[in-house]
């Protein structure tokens, strides 16, 4: 958890904050009760003292205070918006991008952006030394002139090689998020742009596939006048946010698990999800939420044109055993933004609840938040979604995944089912209704 100046974006998020919890009707110490939060920090989140690092905490706050699906959305933007600002301060105000934090477990599917290299600082002309008034002979005159030109070449080459290599590593760093995180698949760049088309994938740094056409009339990283030109945008123009194990409630997710129920850990809570599936080889059962958060880089603004679902492999459901996160929560507020039918031959995105389907535009304040409810009735689905996105005269196609892995999710019908009610100490059989 991090300090916050009781202004700007942090006082935006505690402002619907309190508003949210003045109109629950609970006090803070029977609101931390429920959440296993203490009175007081939930208080410096409703008084701008304090953001979290983390949404989670904040996500099941508004849960717990009845908020609407319209307000889960602001309340995670604002919190974007908070954390970015309270990280931005941190570093003394520098001009580093800020990803806004992630799940615990979740990538950060956050491709972070590298600071470009300061360019060499040329040298002053006036405050080389006086020339002497006795004339010198023309053939130091002659290698000065040229030692100056090698000088700006040098300069140039220096300055070409280093963007060269920070692109080149961008390209082979992706694996922040695939392994443990992302290691990505790349997904091919888009056909029919004449400018480069980057890629990239939610497990990882995007790398950029320049096409063929397109030669530069200067040579490249110099301008006409011999000084470094700003190099052309590069990557994937924006930072993304993935929550592979989102859920309605504490109570609503359940798991398929290929354990005997003593050798299964007791539930996780949300954040903690991504570390317990992984631990447990567990797969969602017949329903699986996936946030998906948006920003944009700097000013430019970001075109999404379309949300596609792609479908890596399919079978038989899984038969093993199916175990739920906890039982006696009562109902949710269920946000169901896009679903996804796995069941169909083809399965699409499809606008739910009143959501405006694609296009979005984003931008560094304007973050998008898109969650994806996936489910199947009666099949194994290994899948993951793309982005088609533009910027300009740049166009790509962005991953989004599991951490490098696609997402997958199982039917559970017909398989034993086991619940841990709250205060037990093992596994119980599940009773329905």
């Amino acid at each position: 958890m991090g300090t916050a100046d009781s202004t700007g974006e942090a006082a935006r998020l505690a402002e619907l904050l309190s508003t949210l919890k003045e109109r629950s009707g609970l006090s803070y110490g029977a609101l931390g009760k429920r959440l296993h939060v203490s009175a007081s920090t939930l208080h410096r989140y409703c008084n701008g003292d304090a953001v979290p690092a983390d949404f989670a905490p904040l996500n099941r706050f508004a849960r717990l205070c009845r908020a609407t699906p319209e307000e889960l959305v602001e309340v995670h933007r604002r919190w974007i918006l908070a954390d970015a600002a309270r990280e931005h301060r941190g570093k003394g105000g520098g001009g580093a991008d800020v990803v806004p934090a992630a799940d615990s477990g979740t990538p950060a599917d956050t491709p972070v952006a590298r600071d470009a290299p300061d360019a060499p600082d040329a040298p002053d002309a006036q405050n080389t030394p006086d020339a002497p008034d006795t004339p010198r002979p023309r053939r130091r005159l002659v290698l000065a002139a040229t030692a100056g030109v090698v000088a700006v070449a040098a300069v140039g080459a220096l300055l070409v090689g280093r963007l060269g290599g920070e692109g080149a590593g961008a390209g082979a760093g992706a694996g922040e998020a695939a392994g443990a995180a992302r290691g990505p698949v790349a997904s091919s760049p888009a056909a029919g742009s004449g400018s480069p088309s980057p890629s990239g994938s939610a497990s990882g740094e995007p790398s950029a596939s320049p096409s063929d056409s397109g030669t530069p009339s200067a040579s490249p990283g110099s301008s006409a006048e011999g000084k470094p030109a700003a190099p052309a945008p590069t990557g994937v123009p924006f930072h993304a946010s993935v929550r592979a194990h989102a859920w309605e409630n504490q109570c609503s997710q359940r798991y398929l698990v290929d354990r005997e129920p003593d050798a299964v850990r007791p539930p996780p809570v949300e954040q903690d999800a991504p570390a317990w599936v992984a631990a447990m080889g567990a797969v969602s059962a017949d329903e699986q939420v996936v946030e998906v958060t948006l920003q944009g880089k700097g000013s430019e603004t970001v075109v999404l044109q379309a949300l596609h679902v792609r479908v890596v492999r399919t079978g038989e459901p899984l038969a093993w055993t199916d175990y739920g996160t906890g039982v006696g929560c009562g109902g949710g507020v269920a946000l169901r933004a896009f679903d996804v039918d796995l069941d169909q031959g083809a399965p699409a995105a499809r606008a739910a609840d009143g959501q405006r389907p694609f296009p979005y535009k984003i931008s560094e304040s304007d973050p998008e938040m898109f969650r994806v409810t996936a489910h199947t009735g009666g099949r194994d689905v290994s899948w993951y979604l793309e982005v088609e996105w533009s910027s300009g005269e740049r166009q790509g196609v962005f991953r989004v995944d599991d951490r490098g892995r696609p997402f997958r999710t199982s039917a559970s019908d017909g398989r034993p089912a086991y619940d841990y009610p709250p205060g037990a100490s093992e596994w119980s059989e599940h009773q329905p209704g």
